[in-house]
């Protein structure tokens, strides 16, 4: 019989993670690596799996990747802390390991949500991510941010939305964004990619435009001029952190 292992990483989660895992709960194993947390998340996930590694954080690519070699599965779908599996979702999942496939790894659309409601344009839907895939042919790309998994193999899609309730706050948007923005302002100096005075108004600007207006952010309301906003804020810290250490080397 075809088995399936969640693979979840988390570091101070215990608010979010117990809906997370409760959507998953059907799985056949769920591994947990946690970074240190000083929270209740360790005593929360105890609820759901005994499968739980505790370590120092090495990034967002090397605690994923940590996490799939503990897999024991024949599947392996990976999950973040603040996201969840609906029915639906799980129904297409159970058909794909029913058939064993036919694809090597599958796209998953995913619903954003952002103070309560779901956000359907500025490109935040679809946002397909590879989450689900045969153990031993997805891997997560090392990078310092937003990292991505690489199929070895064939790509199917799934239809149904994984969920993704991913700010609770404008306090938290902002902590993510100063955190984010400094490990993507060293992958960029790193990739020898150029940094223009110019960057710190045209790119910003640029986000700003082609979420709000040409992906009509304008239709999610409030929410849609606020994420086009606070996006446009991230991508100015990115350039200003990448110029400064550029002109100081």
């Amino acid at each position: 019989m075809t088995r399936l292992s969640v693979a979840v990483i988390t570091w101070n989660e215990e608010e979010r993670l117990r809906a997370c895992l409760e959507s998953v709960a059907w799985a056949d194993e769920i591994v947990l690596v946690d970074a240190e947390s000083t929270d209740k998340t360790v005593q929360v996930a105890r609820d759901f799996t005994d499968r739980i590694w505790v370590r120092p954080w090495p990034g967002f690519a090397g605690q994923k990747n940590f996490a799939l070699e503990q897999a024991a599965g024949d599947w392996v779908l990976s999950l973040d802390a603040d996201e969840q599996v609906p029915a639906e979702l799980r129904r297409e999942i159970e058909a794909v390991l029913a058939r064993g496939g036919p694809a090597d790894g599958y796209q998953i659309p995913r619903k954003n949500f952002f103070w309560g409601a779901w956000v359907r344009h500025g490109r935040l839907y679809p946002d397909y991510q590879r989450r689900l895939f045969r153990r031993g042919r997805g891997r997560f790309v090392e990078r310092a941010v937003h990292e991505s998994v690489e199929i070895r193999g064939s790509v199917g899609r799934l239809e149904s939305p994984l969920l993704h309730h991913s700010y609770r706050s404008l306090e938290e948007f902002l902590q993510r964004s100063n955190r984010y923005s400094m490990l993507a302002a060293q992958e960029w100096l790193q990739s020898g990619r150029t940094v223009r005075a110019t960057d710190l108004a045209l790119r910003p600007m640029g986000r700003f435009l082609s979420m709000y207006l040409l992906h009509l952010g304008f239709l999610d309301g409030w929410r849609g001029f606020l994420l086009a906003a606070l996006y446009a804020h991230y991508v100015f810290l990115r350039t200003a952190k990448a110029w400064e250490s550029r002109r100081h080397a």
